[in-house]
């Protein structure tokens, strides 16, 4: 793959310090060869992945910090992105995931608030702005997801084209096991309820965790790789297998422990989550053009008819078609019609492709989390 020959030094000079930091020039380069300049924070370097967007309006520390952007470039089709600093309070882990971030505007925060600028720079994230990013998410959208690379670099020079290529040419995701990078080496107990509930954490966000624990749960977040025989020895009253990154087909190894659970205790899926469920049950997934990230995704539900707003992260869905008769969809996307929930015939057995938790988004879905639990006794039993 070459690289675009129109590709010049800018000719733009160096903009302003934002919040303390360097502000540099910045090329996109997207796999069809497509190209955008712009400006850019941090130290040179150049940064690969599977380019997306979404478009929630708020909440860019809560997606920054989501582990299920892993492998991924992140733009805000949001036109100002910054103007409320970060805080730790919002963080959905400990680490920034995005390997690059793409916005149009960036907004200084308040006076003394930690700048996102600053943030993403200690994170060694490449944050680039001044770009147009309608123009990328509509090349996006019509043209489907697809590998690109940044380069951020000094303003009166090229980006390093071998590098750019190379990066474009290593950019594997749909192959990668992004969990393995995501989940926690050790387990950890979080709350004093009654009821036990084990985690599988595939890159699970930490308000997943509080909505649990405020429900009056004991959750015991485990590894990805925890076996079955591992998790039944807790004794849980029931497994949530959590949100994550990637392809669910690459990490068989989970849909083989959710199968060796299946009947065994009452599971819940969410995100990847429930890709995963559908897998152990037979059923295939297929990749969406160009996914659903956002805050403002409309979902109904099937046997109610009622229709709510929706936080969504996903680049695949469930093949419907694929479904087994004993797997009901529970939920349907109202933009697309495609899958958004699923509930077992006769197992205490249910999954949803949004987020009930938002962070970032409303919290429209979270009754999920209530339906299911007041299943559990009965299901447990």
């Amino acid at each position: 793959m070459q690289l675009d020959e129109r590709i010049r030094a800018p000719s733009t000079q160096r903009s302003p310090d934002k919040n303390g930091t360097r502000a540099m020039a910045a090329t996109v380069l997207l796999a069809d060869g497509l190209h955008f300049e712009g400006k850019a924070i941090g130290v040179d370097a150049i940064a690969g992945g599977e380019l997306v967007f979404t478009t929630a309006m708020t909440g860019y520390q809560e997606a920054l910090t989501d582990p299920s952007y892993r492998g991924q470039l992140l733009l805000f089709t949001y036109p100002l992105i910054g103007n409320y600093g970060v805080l730790p309070v919002r963080s959905q882990s400990a680490a920034v995931h995005p390997g690059g971030v793409l916005c149009s505007h960036l907004s200084p925060s308040w006076a003394g608030q930690s700048g996102l600028a600053a943030w993403l720079t200690s994170a060694r994230v490449p944050l680039v702005y001044d770009v147009d990013t309608r123009a990328i998410a509509l090349h996006t959208r019509r043209h489907g997801s697809m590998a690109a690379a940044v380069a951020v670099h000094l303003s009166h020079t090229a980006p390093d084209r071998v590098l750019m290529e190379a990066a474009l040419v290593s950019c594997a995701y749909d192959e990668t096991d992004y969990v393995s990078e995501v989940t926690p080496w050790h387990p950890a107990i979080h709350g004093q309820g009654t009821r036990t509930i084990a985690l599988l954490d595939c890159g699970a966000k930490r308000q997943m965790i509080r909505e649990l624990v405020q429900r009056h749960m004991r959750v015991i977040v485990l590894p990805a790789s925890t076996s079955a025989s591992a998790i039944l020895a807790l004794a849980p009253h029931a497994v949530v297998i959590s949100n994550g990154p990637g392809n669910p087909a690459a990490v068989e190894y989970i849909v083989e422990t959710i199968r060796h659970l299946w009947d065994r205790v009452p599971l819940f899926g969410i995100c990847l989550g429930h890709q995963l469920v559908a897998l152990a049950a037979g059923a295939t997934t297929l990749k969406l053009p160009f996914g659903h990230r956002g805050a403002n995704h409309p979902v109904m539900d099937v046997r109610s008819g009622r229709a709510f707003i929706s936080t969504q992260n996903h680049g695949y869905a469930v093949d419907s078609d694929s479904l087994p008769d004993d797997l009901l969809v529970s939920h349907r996307n109202l933009h697309d019609g495609t899958v958004e929930g699923l509930r077992h015939r006769t197992l205490p057995i249910r999954s949803l492709q949004f987020h009930p938790e938002g962070a970032p988004g409303p919290a429209d879905g979270a009754h999920a989390f209530d339906e299911w639990l007041a299943d559990l006794p009965r299901c447990a039993a």
